[in-house]
């Protein structure tokens, strides 16, 4: 009902309704703006990243790392878990051959307590052997660290406390955090490269010193800050985790293989050595050892330590986009798809928008694969859905309300064929009008003021109804207008509102057929009443204002002009049954039609004499549907 309004009032309200448009578009691109900036959508957002990730996984790890899972057969083989310590010395000498060692043996097992003081001293004794080992230790935080601790990107993340394996083991080892992030989600997405203990000491990851001590140049991740787009603390040397491979693509050897010896020490030279617990049920000393990943469901952690010194090892990072640089993207993305259902068809657009999502999905995949850049398409591809989806919508509506309009407008008056051309064209019905060369042909039924004087109300009105039934049915035959009736006349246009080829003609058509189609009416009326009826038509082309013309609370498609009172003077000089027309008619149509000779007549309101011509008949019978 908005649009209809505005079509009948015409250019004041259609202001009216473009700045609603924007208004409204306004708030739904500030809506996406703010959805972006609050993470409404972050679980979505991060399942987008890890499909990513899985995507462009290329499953093969560094060959410097090996996994010693302390495996189900390794249980069954030794005993219920946790083992005797000593039982660890062991297991350093099987892997620490003479000139076979590796660069580093970092333990994803947490011995923090003491336990047998033998297999203490001992467990202590090979670890003060080698200096390749890596002992872990837990940094506290109060509660759930994404909620309780403030950290900024120009300081280290700061524990409250840190608890580090039996002084009796740790001061023999190097020390390392096994401290894990986990996302909003559950998911295990970055992790803290360095953290500060409370006295200030800077406490590396797991995976860090591992990689340190194989030599790694680790400087690029010295002052990285991961600015990830989510509600998480952000604090130097945090990353999000690049992972590259699953469980099964690591080197993992069974615990008690190594132990037996069966394992060649050549395995082991210059590799970096993960032990940690992958038995089903069973956590390392530390607690729980498994968590969901990017890529898997549960993975043990210390296959999560290998993943990160894997990724340090291969010198990437995760870059995301700048925050306004997205910014810049959803507001370009809307505004384009704000405008271009108003510029060309739906199904124009329509491809474009799925092109343009396609596109936009492929291109982030590819900036993923190719230089692990990040950015968050799902608020990009929503500018785009709901920009689209509002403006189509609206769009439709309108059109769908012009079309009414239109139909309401004209449906009565001119051919369904040039109805539908409208509709079909989109032609702009607005107040006001433009300046056309159209063909005006006016009738007036003599003799009806006579024959009123003996009928009924009632019978009046079916008279009158039963000749302009004849009038409209004969003027929609030749694509003519009907522009009005007032009272017992008629007045018709030809050539508007759509272009009509040969439009003279076409008048001078109707004009004859309405004669023809009124002698067996005409009969009937002198018959039934005694009362000869007949029509008088007059007909003249010329230039004219043509268009919705009225006020906000009343309007008619009409023609005015000079031309019209012409057209309508000829037709007051006309005598019942005659046919008159304009010098400019009978030009375009002397070869189609016969006239008599030209006759000079003054009308009221013309200062010269205005030749007219009667038609006589018609050299060529019109070609028309019966």
């Amino acid at each position: 009902m908005f649009y209809q309004y505005e079509i009948e009032s015409g250019v004041i309200l259609k202001v009216s309704i473009r700045s609603t448009l924007v208004i409204v578009n306004l708030v739904l691109l500030i809506v996406i703006l703010l959805s972006y900036s609050f993470h409404t959508f972050q679980r979505l957002e991060s399942l987008i990243f890890d499909h990513n990730m899985k995507q462009t996984a290329t499953h093969d790890p560094d060959p410097h790392i090996v996994v010693i899972a302390i495996d189900d057969r390794s249980v069954q083989e030794l005993g219920i878990f946790p083992w005797d310590r000593s039982i660890y010395s062991s297991l350093l000498a099987m892997i620490n051959e003479p000139n076979y060692e590796p660069a580093a043996i970092a333990f994803d097992i947490v011995f923090s307590d003491p336990s047998n003081e033998d297999s203490d001293e001992i467990f202590a004794e090979a670890l003060a052997a080698y200096p390749n080992v890596i002992l872990p230790a837990v940094g506290i935080t109060t509660g759930d660290v994404f909620r309780t601790t403030n950290v900024s990107s120009d300081q280290y993340l700061q524990v409250y406390d840190i608890h580090y394996a039996y002084d009796l083991f740790s001061q023999h080892t190097e020390n390392a955090h096994i401290n894990r992030v986990v996302s909003h989600d559950g998911v295990i997405r970055q992790t803290w490269l360095k953290l500060q203990a409370p006295d200030g000491e800077i406490i590396p990851s797991l995976a860090y010193r591992a990689a340190e001590m194989a030599g790694a140049d680790l400087s690029m991740y010295e002052d990285w800050t991961d600015r990830r787009k989510t509600s998480d603390p952000i604090a130097k040397n945090t990353i999000t985790i690049d992972y590259n491979q699953v469980t099964e693509d690591y080197l993992t050897i069974s615990f008690v293989d190594v132990l037996y010896g069966e394992i060649p020490p050549e395995t082991f030279q210059d590799s970096i050595v993960f032990i940690g617990v992958t038995a089903t049920g069973l956590s390392g000393e530390s607690g729980q050892d498994s968590g969901p990943t990017p890529l898997e469901r549960d993975t043990k952690l210390v296959y999560v330590h290998a993943g990160i010194t894997n990724q340090l090892l291969e010198g990437t990072r995760i870059v995301f986009a700048p925050n306004a640089f997205e910014w810049i993207s959803i507001i370009l993305a809307f505004l384009l798809f704000m405008w271009l259902p108003w510029r060309f068809k739906n199904q124009y657009t329509f491809i474009v928008a799925i092109i343009s999502i396609a596109g936009v999905y492929a291109l982030q995949l590819y900036l993923f694969k190719q230089f692990n850049y990040q950015f968050s398409v799902l608020y990009l591809i929503s500018s785009i859905v709901i920009a689209y989806i509002f403006n189509v919508s609206l769009k439709s509506y309108m059109e769908q309300q012009q079309k009414n309009f239109v139909t309401r407008q004209f449906g009565r008056y001119i051919s369904p064929d040039l109805v539908k051309s409208i509709v079909d064209q989109g032609i702009d019905i607005q107040l006001g009008g433009i300046s056309k060369r159209i063909t005006i042909l006016f009738l007036d039924i003599r003799g009806f003021t006579s024959l009123s004087e003996k009928l009924t109300p009632a019978e009046v009105v079916d008279v009158l109804n039963t000749k302009f039934t004849m009038i409209t049915n004969t003027t929609l035959q030749f694509n003519g207008t009907i522009d009005k009736f007032i009272g017992d006349a008629a007045m018709i246009l030809f050539n508007a509102p759509l272009d009509v080829e040969d439009h003279e003609k076409m008048a001078v058509y109707t004009a004859y057929q309405i004669q023809k189609n009124m002698k067996p009416i005409r009969d009937q009326l002198l018959e039934k009443y005694g009362v000869e009826v007949a029509i008088g038509i007059g007909i003249h082309t010329g230039n004219v204002v043509i268009g919705n013309i009225g006020s906000y609370l009343r309007m008619d498609y009409t023609a005015i002009g000079d031309s019209v009172n012409t057209a309508a003077r000829i037709e007051s000089g006309t005598t019942a049954g005659q046919i008159l027309v304009s010098e400019e008619v009978y030009k375009k149509t002397a070869d189609i039609a016969q006239y008599g000779p030209a006759e000079e007549k003054l009308f009221k309101g013309k200062s010269q004499p205005i030749p007219i011509y009667e038609l006589l008949g018609l050299k060529k019978e019109p070609d028309i549907e019966s």
